[in-house]
Parts: structure tokens; sequence; C-alpha cells
């Protein structure tokens, strides 16, 4: 992402909030693991969506107006010392050069310089709530200016969301935003072509995850943008089957649910496929009636439509798709009026999708569901769920969960699906997984 895209950002936020603001914005917190080792750091969306900047221990601010320089970056100082072990830093010298700051301030001075930035600043943009300790330092900041009232300073009387304002913007991704969701995107769809053709029963669900990590690295994708799922058999009917732990069975479906990550933005792909490579009757009826759910959903993104359009149109089919297999009984109005299908589909069709797998956005506005307008990319993810031994259900049907998921775009014409090079149809699915067996 170019310099010239945070700065696009940051302009526009600053347009939003007006004269005599100031918005603070912390990076998120390394955390630990267990004893002294951390989790791999991945820097807050907000912070980096603003900034680029991927270090911790980080603090942006912006203050419209301001004479001495709008953009203000506290961050760590350069320290070969401790470069030597924890690896490079931008230092404040960086933090201006590389990162486009107007001025840059020890993380250190944080609570020394912080106060003096608010003089004179009406409203204060923050997201309060999200880290407690850090909402007690921006509070303290605050009385200190206010302790002054006597001197004739003034301070903040105002407290806004910035996430208000900040997640709606994030909804809308700019051109160079859906460049990198596109690389992501193939990048995952790759990775998941070679689990179709490296399937086979006795396997294992963890070695097709660590496949999948390792062809998205080795494509230049260092992380994932979530847990892989990786559910063979019955485990696909849990939704957020994470142990990855089982052989995989001759006759058995595999779902798996994964994507990686580019430059923090991330990909979200599920695909469902026989693990010797053949769908049984039972196993492609499911899945053909799942399949038609969601391009019946995915031919509801468009420009006009609403949010929940997409999961209407995916409940239809598979309600009457049900009702034709004797999974459902009754009429398609009198199930779709019950809300029959949430026996076996439980949850939405999708969610916006960008820097987090469950992006921003609202998803009504003033209690209405919003409408899709180009620039938006949400999944779309239909599925079906039929464990062992649920009752009044034919053993045939039991322990087959089916997902199919793509990540798709909002245009001014027809739907962009951005995961269209991974095989979905029954037929693409064989054919890719028995090429050369």
């Amino acid at each position: 992402m170019q310099a010239a895209e945070f700065k696009r950002r940051r302009r526009q936020l600053m347009g939003m909030m007006g004269p005599g603001s100031v918005a603070i914005l912390p990076t998120a917190r390394e955390t630990i693991r267990n004893r002294d080792v951390h989790h791999p750091f991945r820097p807050d969306s907000d912070f980096f969506y603003l900034t680029g900047f991927a270090e911790p221990e980080a603090v942006l601010v912006l203050i419209p107006g301001r004479r001495h320089g709008e953009y203000i970056l506290f961050c760590r100082e350069k320290d070969p010392a401790k470069e030597l072990w924890d690896g490079y830093r931008a230092g404040l010298e960086g933090a201006v050069e590389i990162h486009g700051a107007d001025d840059a301030f020890p993380i250190t001075d944080l609570d020394d310089i912080l106060p003096g930035l608010l003089e004179e600043r009406e409203r204060v943009y923050f997201a309060m709530g999200s880290d407690p300790a850090f909402d007690r330092r921006v509070s303290d900041w605050v009385s200190q200016v206010r302790s002054r009232a006597r001197a004739g300073v003034h301070g903040p009387i105002e407290f806004l969301a910035l996430d208000h304002y900040l997640h709606d913007m994030r909804l809308y991704k700019s051109r160079a935003e859906i460049a990198v969701m596109r690389r992501a995107a193939k990048t995952s769809a790759a990775a998941h072509r070679e689990l179709m053709r490296s399937s086979e029963p006795g396997m294992h669900e963890y070695q097709l995850a660590s496949l999948f990590a390792h062809r998205c690295q080795m494509a230049g994708a260092a992380h994932l943008a979530y847990p892989s799922i990786v559910g063979g058999g019955n485990n696909a009917c849990v939704l957020h089957y994470v142990d990855n732990a089982a052989p995989l069975d001759d006759g058995d479906l595999v779902l798996i649910d994964a994507g990686c990550e580019v430059d923090c933005y991330a990909s979200d792909i599920t695909r469902t496929f026989p693990v010797n490579g053949r769908f049984s009757t039972p196993q492609r009826q499911l899945y053909q009636l799942v399949l038609d759910a969601q391009l019946a959903a995915i031919d509801k993104v468009r420009v006009g439509n609403h949010w929940n359009d997409p999961h209407e149109a995916a409940v239809r089919v598979l309600t009457r798709g049900l009702l034709k297999l004797g999974l459902l009984r009754g009429t398609l109005a009198k199930a779709l009026k019950a809300k029959s299908y949430q026996r076996f589909f439980m949850h939405r069709t999708g969610h916006w999708l960008g820097m987090d797998v469950h992006d921003v956005g609202d998803y009504k506005i003033d209690g209405h569901w919003r409408e899709l307008e180009p620039g938006m990319v949400l999944t779309v993810e239909p599925g079906l769920y039929i464990p062992r031994g649920v009752k009044g259900v034919a053993k045939k049907w039991q322990g087959i969960g089916i997902r199919i998921e793509d990540d798709v775009l909002v245009t001014n014409g027809d739907p962009d699906v951005l995961s269209r090079d991974v095989p979905k149809t029954v037929e693409q699915i064989e054919a890719v997984m028995n090429d050369g067996r």
C-alpha cells in the first residue's frame, strides 16, 4: 500500500472531524502466549488503516489545523542493542521519513506531551472501551488540562466515538485495497486447490491445515487471517471447529474454512469436498443444494439490494431443496415463516470482509438493512449441517457438514467474486481431485 493511500485516509477522517478536534488511536498491545513467549504481533486494524505502521508500542494523534503538523506518531526510538534481539525499528526518523508523520515523539514521553496537545481542543475522538487501561490514561490527560482552567487553559468538553466515523470509511474499499484483497483471495484459492489435489483417506485434518499455511507462506502471505477450520465427516457440523486433529476417513467429506492475510487484509474461503475424490449420491445432493443457494445469494450482491437480500435468497433455495429431499415437511411458505431451515442452517449467509475477517461496518441504518454500494466486500457462505445421531433424519444424510464460501465485491455491474479461482461445482472438484490419480 502506497504512503499516499494512508495520507488520503487521514485527510478524509480529519475532514469529518473538523477544526477544534483531536483523535487518539493506539495500536494493539503485545500479548503473552505463555511465560516469556509472545503471540505474533499484529497491529490494530484501525491504527494500521491510518498509518501503515506495523510496530507495537505506538499511538497515533491527529489534530486538524495544527500549525506544527496534523499527524503525530508516538513510537519506539531506535535502539541498536534491542534491535539486535528483536528486530528493526523505524524510530522517530522513520516515522517521519517512511510513514509520513509530521512529527514523531518517543512513546515513553506520551504522558508528558499528550496533555499539551489537548489544550484548546473542544472534541476528542477516541474508541472508548476498547482498552480500559488506555481509557484511564486519556481521562487523566483530559483532567490535567481541565485542572488548568483558572490559568485560562481550555480543554476538551466532548468525547466522540472515533470508530463510528472510521469504520464507515473502512466499509468502502478503494482500488488499492481491492487489489490487495484480490491478491489475498488468489493466494488462498491456490492453496485450496492444492488441498483438493493432496487429500486422501488416512491423512489427518492438521496435515491439510499445515499444507494450507505452507502454500500461502510460500506464495508470500506470511500470516493466516484466522485459525483454519479443517473438519472431516461429523466434525464439519461444528461451525467453529479448530481442533483439526482427527483422521480423514474414506467416504467422508472434509470442510475447509481457511484464508490468508496480505498486508493486513483478509481472505475468507470455504470449500467442502470428498476425502477420496468422489461424492456419494447423498453428499452430491446436499452439496448441489448448498451450491445452488450460494449462487442465488451471490446474484443478489448488487447495488441497490439490501444486506439481507443474499441471505433471503439462500434461505429460500435451501428450504425448497430440503422440502424436496424430505428433510423438512409442509409447504414452502409455512417452512419459511417457521424458519424450520434453522435446524440445518443456523448462521447468517455472510459478513463484511476487509482488514478484519469479520470486518467493521453497520449492517443496519436506522433500523433498516443497509443498501449495498460499490466498494463493499462481503462473504457469501450458506451451509447445511446434519450431525450424526440427529433425530428424525435418515442415516444417509447424517455426518454431513457442507459450507461453500466466497469473497464478493459489490460493483456497479455484476458481483465480482474475488475467490473465483477455487473450484466449486461437483464436476470441477472431482476433476481436480482425480487428475493423475
